[in-house]
This record gives structure tokens, C-alpha cells and sequence, in this order.
């Protein structure tokens, strides 16, 4: 796939005093806008992080993917190990930047190389003391990694998503004038859940029954709404949900859904299809060093235009809404 550079961001902390520095697509000192056309790809962040764009915003939220937590060695770029300094850093800011709620995308942790059921638990359950950190709502999504020598069950037992019955591996919520939905397409083509490791990774699917729920949930919301997904709905291949044309037919017919935020493609990706923005976020787990971290602070306007300001690697954009629910 190929990925269009937009921005990257470096960020120095220093007693919660984040810098955002800007290194491409615009040479302009920290917090200046140069056009206003162009204020969501210029990150409108002041000296310590804060967007200062003159829009009156709706509500803010983190979003972080891919973090692959494991006490492992490194195994080409991939470096486990230092996943828990990584998600550290983003959620400080989340903290100092007070979004309304974080939510990671999925892969959360990973294993040994040898499956050990309960080293992956306790790796999970480290990751999610620190996401915990976080103050305020926070969100999971499943993905495919989260079911390596473990069950979906076991999974959801150490996990917590604020408001959300412990059982629920999809689900919905409203805040801030958004509706917001979470989807679990970690099924084989039987409609199987994954289940320690017993799975291909490319075999991920949305079952009917998510699907009935889905349509019934966009029914019943009259407001804008943002999606979340591990895997990819906006194209085919390995990594793309298998019936994602079914998925995204009923995004379309909806009028309401207006983005859909995923992860799983370490790279990061975007497309537009039919006026639906996919955002594609990168992976936390790609690189060794700070430099290397990846999450983004999504920012949902009246209007439901979207602007994603990047951090680190994280492509910054901004997504004019085409589609509002009435």
C-alpha cells in the first residue's frame, strides 16, 4: 500500500511540558498557522501541546494502536520490550492534553515465542496497568494478536472499557454529540471466535449477528458516528475484514457514519470511500526509541469535521465530513 506522508511530529516532555515540533509539510515555528485552510495538517498545537485552532471544538479523544506488548526480544522491528515506555510517553499526554477518552485499536500485547498462556496474561495485564493510567473514559478494540494463547474470554477478563458490560467484545457509546461504535472482527469464516492462536490472521470476519447489530445500532442513534476496527474494511487483502463490502454497504446506507479509525497495518494507510474517511493509524510496536512511538489526538468538530493531529510518527489530517446525520 502506499502511504502519502502528510507530517510527523517530535515531542519533548519535560515536567508535562509537551513540545510539538513540526518536521515536514509546513517550515513554520511551533504554533503558528500559516493558512487557515491548512490548520488540521499544521497541527495547531502550542509550545505545550494545546490545539489552538479558533474553531469551537465538540470533543477530543486519544487513540493509540499495536503496542504487541511482550517480554520478548526484538524480532526484526518489532521491539517488544520497550512498548511499555512507549504507551507511557501517549498516555502522559493524554493526560496533559485532558482528551475525553483514549482508546487503543488492538493488539495490545503479544507472547513468547513458545505460547505461554500465563506469561500472555501477565503481559496483558501490565499494558493495561499503564493504559488504566489514563484519566478518564477509556476503550479497547480486539485484535487478532489479543487471541494468541488466550481466549476471547480471558481477554476480556483483564481488559475494562468504560461503561461497557465486561462480556462485550463490540459495543457502542455516545459522547460528546458523537456516536461511537467498536467492532470485534476477530472471527473465522465459520463464525468461530479466535481462540489461543487457533486462527489465521488473515481469515477476519464481521459475523451476521454483528452485522443485524450494526444496522439496528446506526437506526437507532440520530448522531454523527466514528468507528473503530483492528482490521481494515476499505480495500482487499490480508489485511482487510473478508465481507468488508457488506460492512461498509452499511456505513453507506446508514447517512451517519463519517470515519472509521483502524489499525493493524503497521504502516498506517487513508481512504475515502463514498465520503467515509479510513484512517489507517501506525504502529506503536514499529522501531526502536521514542522517536519511533506513534498515537494521535482526534479532534470532532459541530460539523463533524475531523482534524487527527499526529504525534511522533502519527500522520496528521484533516477529514471534512461528507456525511452528518440529521
Amino acid at each position: 500500500m502506499a502511504v502519502k506522508k502528510q507530517q510527523e511530529f517530535e515531542i519533548k516532555s519535560s515536567k508535562n511540558q509537551w513540545q510539538v515540533t513540526r518536521r515536514t509539510f509546513l517550515k513554520a515555528s511551533v504554533g503558528t498557522v500559516t493558512s487557515t485552510a491548512l490548520w488540521g495538517l499544521a497541527g495547531g498545537c502550542d509550545s505545550k501541546g494545546q490545539l489552538s485552532s479558533s474553531k469551537q471544538r465538540t470533543m477530543r479523544f486519544g487513540m493509540v494502536t499495536d503496542t504487541h506488548y511482550a517480554d520478548a526480544d526484538p524480532n526484526g522491528s518489532r521491539f517488544y520490550r520497550e512498548t511499555p515506555a512507549k504507551l507511557s510517553e501517549c498516555v502522559e499526554l493524554m493526560n496533559t492534553q485532558k482528551v475525553d477518552f483514549l482508546i487503543e485499536l488492538g493488539d495490545f500485547k503479544d507472547q513468547d515465542r513458545k505460547p505461554n498462556e500465563q506469561n500472555t496474561l501477565e503481559y496483558l495485564k501490565k499494558i493495561e496497568g499503564i493504559f488504566q493510567t489514563f484519566n478518564g473514559p477509556k476503550y479497547h478494540v480486539l485484535g487478532n494478536h489479543d487471541m494468541d494463547s488466550i481466549s476471547k474470554p480471558q481477554y476480556l477478563e483483564c481488559i475494562t472499557n468504560t461503561g461497557i458490560a465486561r462480556d462485550r467484545s463490540y459495543y457502542s457509546f455516545d459522547k460528546g454529540g458523537v456516536h461511537f461504535v467498536v467492532f470485534d472482527a476477530n472471527y473465522n469464516s465459520d463464525g468461530s471466535d479466535y481462540d489461543h492462536g487457533n486462527f489465521g490472521w488473515t481469515d477476519s470476519n464481521i459475523p451476521a449477528a454483528q452485522i443485524d447489530w450494526l444496522t439496528a445500532d446506526l437506526a437507532a442513534t440520530k448522531l454523527p458516528t466514528i468507528c473503530f476496527s483492528h482490521q481494515l474494511y476499505d480495500g482487499s487483502g490480508i489485511y482487510y475484514v473478508k465481507n468488508a463490502p457488506q460492512v461498509r454497504q452499511v456505513f453507506q446506507d446508514s447517512a451517519k457514519v463519517v470515519a472509521v479509525f483502524q489499525g493493524h497495518y503497521h504502516e498506517g494507510d487513508y481512504n475515502q470511500i463514498e465520503g467515509i474517511h479510513y484512517y489507517t493509524l501506525k504502529a506503536v510496536i514499529e522501531g526502536s526509541g521514542v522517536e519511533n512511538n506513534a498515537y494521535a489526538v482526534v479532534e470532532v468538530d459541530p460539523q463533524a469535521n475531523i482534524t487527527v493531529v499526529g504525534y511522533r510518527k502519527a500522520v496528521s489530517k484533516e477529514l471534512s465530513a461528507a456525511v452528518v446525520a440529521t
